[in-house]
C-alpha cells in the first residue's frame, strides 16, 4: 500500500537527518559530494526496514576516511534498525568493521573469519 505524500516526506527527511544530510535536502545530485551520495543511498535503502541490505563496494570512488565513515554509519544505522548487511569489498581498510570476513577467491570460498 502506498503512503501519503506527506508520510513519505517525513520518512525522507528523518532519513537524511539520520546520515547527517538534513542542512542538503534542497540540494540536487549534482551537487552532492560523493560521501554525501553513498549517505542518500543508504538512507533510501535503509527507509524500507529491510531484514537485509546488500552493499557492493560502497567505499568505491571515495577517499579512506570517508570510507571508513560510510561504513560506520551503514553498520550504526543497521543495527539500529535490527538490519543485517552483506557488503562486498575489496577495500581491506574497513575489514576491522565487520563481524565476519568471508574471503572469496575464483568465485570459491577459501576462508572465513570471526
Amino acid at each position: 500500500k502506498e503512503l501519503p505524500y506527506r508520510k513519505r516526506r517525513d520518512i525522507a527527511r528523518n532519513w537524511l537527518k539520520a546520515v547527517g544530510l538534513h542542512d542538503h535536502m534542497s540540494k540536487l545530485p549534482h551537487d552532492l559530494s560523493g560521501g554525501q551520495k553513498q549517505r542518500v543511498a543508504i538512507a533510501r535503502a535503509l527507509a524500507v526496514s529491510p531484514s537485509l541490505l546488500l552493499a557492493d563496494e560502497p567505499t568505491a570512488a571515495l577517499d579512506s576516511g570517508t570510507g571508513r565513515e560510510i561504513v560506520s554509519l551503514v553498520k550504526r544505522l543497521a543495527l539500529e534498525q535490527n538490519c543485517s548487511v552483506l557488503m562486498v569489498t575489496h577495500d581491506s581498510r574497513i575489514h576491522d568493521i565487520a563481524d565476519r570476513l568471508l574471503y572469496m577467491e575464483d568465485g570459491r570460498l577459501i576462508s572465513s573469519k570471526v
